[in-house]
């Protein structure tokens, strides 16, 4: 199995002072909202793709989760996915069937009724496509789709797979019309039709504009008349500009601490009050090592490494306390959490202990490390992190570390290829479960593709917990493998993101759009 992910494309408000935050305030949904105007969210992504199909990039999944219904959702606040488009699913054989109802008087925006013809269309045709950049791998444990009337769809699964529901929770699960949409080719005009609480007007490369389906039938519950998405292309010094003149409400995605103290200490800020809104987030950031590499291919050389990064000291110098030290491979807020590299590995540095590491190895001379790092793709801290990281290996005395970059291209073929030592993966899950964290991580054909082989956690420990409906059953096995994890060191957690919005001080509702799930939700935001 081809596993893609939808790579963060850098830190989540990466950059926000904590300072800032101390005077920051939550909008409540007290007060006279008014539902009919609509709101400009500023972003420094792009939506690469319209068509569910294709598009696993944070921008085109925003595109999803408010245009199209998926069968079940993610409630605000929840990791529990609830039904959405379905009156009801249940599992049934053990885990592997898996049958779901349809709400009544579904249609799409277009006025066509949506029936099970049209899920069983949707996912067949994604798993058909197979796009490089599409959701199918998430699809990848269907065996096979019946229909056995217009509202009933049942899911034959190859294996039993508790995670399921969650999968088709996501992006993955849109379901479109199967009038609209090729069978086994994308749709490529930029429009999409769905039946989710809003549609889209109209896309390019500056803007999306999205209007509110009024035959919409499901759970949100919609408190604006309207969203405009306005693209700044990385561009944050434009996007803050934005946002001080007025011309956005809300900034999403890629404001920096420098950005915000300018805000703050502007006239325009003063007469018009901008809050900092922080939401919980499961994204993560690791060190990756090349297990085939001739020097970081002994493990000796990673636990030196292990030993010598403080996690403390990176996210206060380099992201300002807008993220949080990672010891584990499963970050907080999800289950089975712990801190399997903390315990191990301890939470400041220690360099007797690196030294002794390299020296069980006869390793006596300075080890010549090079970090690769792809601002293209994670943005500009990532190098001035690699560098902060590179400074505290070099300070042992133990390491002579460098940091160079590539585009992102260049980056993952030169990975792909087995050329890269040791380099930086990003992770944004599709859905808040340990599962996220782990098998595409370690299982067969892993996306971190650095020749990490553990037959204990690919045969028995990924099954094993798949198959496990109560979830939070599973937290011994998935302890278990965090501990293989941080022994074998294949990867070194370094920091969880936290979740920012930036906004004018009569939007309210942003709360319900960050937390882990990472769906925002259109539909929450109003303005008074």
């Amino acid at each position: 199995m081809n596993i893609r992910k939808r790579w963060t494309s850098a830190p989540v408000g990466a950059g926000l002072a904590a300072a800032l935050l101390s005077s920051c305030s939550l909008q409540s949904e007290g007060g006279a909202a008014e539902p009919g105007k609509s709101i400009v969210v500023g972003m420094s992504d792009d939506v690469l793709a319209a068509d569910p199909a294709s598009g696993y990039d944070p921008g085109s999944w925003l595109l999803f989760n408010n245009v199209f219904q998926s069968l079940l959702s993610f409630p605000r606040g929840s990791s529990t996915p609830q039904p959405e488009a379905a009156k009801s699913c249940t599992f049934e054989d053990g885990n592997r069937t898996y049958r779901c109802t349809l709400r009544d008087g579904l249609t799409f925006s277009n006025g066509h009724n949506l029936t099970s013809e049209d899920v069983k269309y949707s996912f067949e045709r994604a798993i058909r496509i197979d796009d490089p950049a599409g959701p199918a791998p998430l699809l990848s444990t269907i065996a096979k789709i019946t229909t056995p009337d217009e509202r009933t769809v049942v899911f034959q699964l190859k294996v039993p797979d508790a995670t399921f529901p969650s999968k088709i929770a996501s992006g993955a699960g849109s379901i479109v019309d199967h009038s609209e949409y090729p069978a086994n080719s994308l749709r490529k005009d930029g429009k999409a039709v769905g039946s989710g609480p809003y549609k889209l007007k109209s896309l390019d490369k500056s803007k999306a504009v999205f209007t509110v389906n009024s035959g919409y039938q499901g759970t949100a519950r919609v408190k604006n008349s309207g969203i405009t998405l306005d693209f700044f292309r990385g561009d944050q010094k434009k996007l803050a500009s934005a946002l001080q003149n007025g011309d956005i409400d809300v900034a999403y995605r890629g404001l920096t601490a420098r950005d915000i103290s300018k805000l703050e200490d502007s006239a325009a800020a003063a007469n018009k009050g901008i809050d900092v809104v922080e939401g919980t987030s499961a994204e993560v950031q690791h060190l990756v090592f090349n297990m085939k590499d001739p020097v970081v291919g002994q493990l000796p050389v990673r636990k030196a490494i292990a030993y010598l990064v403080n996690r403390d000291a990176l996210v206060s110098e380099v992201y300002h306390s807008t993220a949080t030290p990672l010891y584990s491979i499963v970050p907080a807020g999800i289950t089975a959490h712990n801190t399997a590299f903390f315990d191990m590995y301890g939470g400041s540095p220690q360099p007797a202990k690196a030294e002794e590491a390299l020296r069980t190895a006869n390793i006596t001379d300075k080890v010549k490390l090079t970090l690769w790092s792809t601002p293209s793709r994670y943005g500009p801290a990532t190098d001035e992190a690699f560098r902060t990281i590179a400074k505290q290996l070099n300070a042992s005395g133990l390491f002579d570390a460098d940091v160079k970059s590539l585009p992102f291209d260049q980056y993952e073929k030169r990975i792909a290829a087995g050329e890269l030592g040791v380099y930086v993966k990003g992770w944004v899950p599709d859905y808040p479960d340990p599962d996220n964290f782990t098998q595409p991580f370690f299982g067969k054909d892993n996306v971190l593709q650095n020749r990490y082989v553990n037959n204990d956690i690919t045969s028995r420990i990924i099954p094993d917990t798949a198959a496990k409906a109560e979830r939070g059953s599973t937290e011994k096995d998935f302890s278990e493998l965090q501990e293989d994890v941080a022994q074998d060191l294949p990867i070194l957690p370094l920091w969880q993101g936290k979740q920012y919005a930036v906004a004018q001080d009569n939007i309210a509702g942003l709360e319900w759009t960050l937390d882990a799930s990472t769906v925002f939700r259109f539909w929450e935001i109003s303005k008074y």
